[in-house]
């Protein structure tokens, strides 16, 4: 009995000896990084996180800005690559005709999504405006070139483009991986969409990798992935459209993406008026009746397509759309400052 005893003494000594070794380990504590980049989709791309050491979220902040390239030469209408088939690929003609273009999943998936969000938007979303789109590209970059001698697209030019700019001359198999399109007038252009499409998709990456207490800001389109170490959100500000130093609101996210369509973002003057680049398929003019649309959604993408769309949309229409969306959030300022917000925006403001 005594032998009996002093063994389960000694198993009890042990493991105690343990459990004092076990505690005397400290978890090494967390320390926030940042890192940029200036490459990608012609704009700022930031990183925030948390990790265990500089060298630990510099190799995470590395892949996240490898995946962000390939998104960014995968998306891009304005580059082409050697070697590979890309939105500019698929734009091009050949002999008067566009081809028939394999191209990577990841470009099947985008365009995939974006048809649900033309769906959804009744329209107002249309990855197909490209036609139309090239055209105010065009006067817009040659007016801030050359402001003395800015001028508008002819109306009769935009009326002629907007003929070409119907969704379903978007042929897409799944299963080739090809995508067609059957009207030699019309192109594509993603730039409502891919943007916050591809933040989305490195975010999930990370999500998969099992790394949270990060956020992902390319351009504006904020994503965050699990909360911070505290458990505290990430506080993200809005800056003031009308050109205002004070932030005109704050959100706490926890997993959720934060993104803004503006008219103070990309515009050009005539005349001494300016003319942003969110075009209205209505109207085929620049958009009227706001200065800013914010969304707050879990996917990136959807909210990069839905503040485009609601941009074009007259606002109850806008709310309605909101309002019938599952987690889904929204803020409109208007020209004179005031704001409008969906019934459940307020959750997710926070005072500083």
């Amino acid at each position: 009995m005594k032998k009996r005893i002093l063994i389960v003494l000694a198993a009890g000594l042990l493991l105690c000896s343990s459990l004092l070794l076990s505690a005397c380990k400290k978890t090494p504590a967390l320390q926030k990084y940042s890192d940029y980049n200036f490459d990608y989709f012609d704009t700022v791309s930031a990183i925030t996180g948390y990790a265990e050491s500089r060298e630990v979220f510099d190799e995470i902040a590395k892949s996240v800005f490898a995946e962000l390239e390939e998104y960014h030469r995968l998306y891009t209408i304005y580059h082409r690559y050697e070697g590979l088939e890309n939105l500019r690929t698929i734009n091009e003609l050949k002999d008067g005709v566009h081809r028939t273009v394999t191209v990577d999943r990841r470009v099947i998936d985008l365009l995939l999504y974006a048809k649900e969000l033309y769906t959804l938007t009744g329209g107002k979303m249309n990855v197909a405006m490209g036609s139309v789109l090239s055209i105010w590209h065009d006067y817009r970059t040659e007016g801030i070139d050359d402001p003395a001698n800015a001028e508008l697209p002819p109306m009769e030019r935009l009326i002629a483009a907007a003929e070409h700019t119907d969704i379903a001359n978007l042929v897409i198999d799944e299963d080739a991986c090809t995508v067609t399109l059957t009207d030699p007038k019309m192109k594509l252009d993603v730039g409502a969409i891919a943007k916050g499409y591809a933040v989305e998709m490195v975010a999930q990456s990370l999500e998969k990798r099992g790394i949270t207490g990060y956020c992902l800001n390319v351009g504006g389109n904020v994503r965050t992935i699990g909360a911070k170490p505290d458990g505290k959100g990430w506080t993200v500000g809005l800056e003031d459209p009308l050109g205002g130093d004070d932030y005109i609101a704050y959100l706490s996210l926890t997993g959720q993406s934060l993104v803004t369509s503006g008219s103070y973002q990309r515009y050009y003057l005539v005349d001494g008026k300016a003319y942003h680049h969110i075009i209205d398929p209505a109207t085929l003019m620049p958009a009227e009746g706001f200065v800013a649309v914010s969304i707050l959604t879990p996917h990136s993408g959807r909210g990069d397509g839905l503040s485009t769309a609601l941009f074009c949309m007259p606002i109850e229409e806008g709310i309605s759309l909101v309002e019938s969306l599952p987690d889904t959030e929204a803020q409109w300022v208007f020209p004179d400052g005031s704001k409008r917000a969906s019934s459940g925006w307020a959750n997710y403001t926070v005072t500083l």
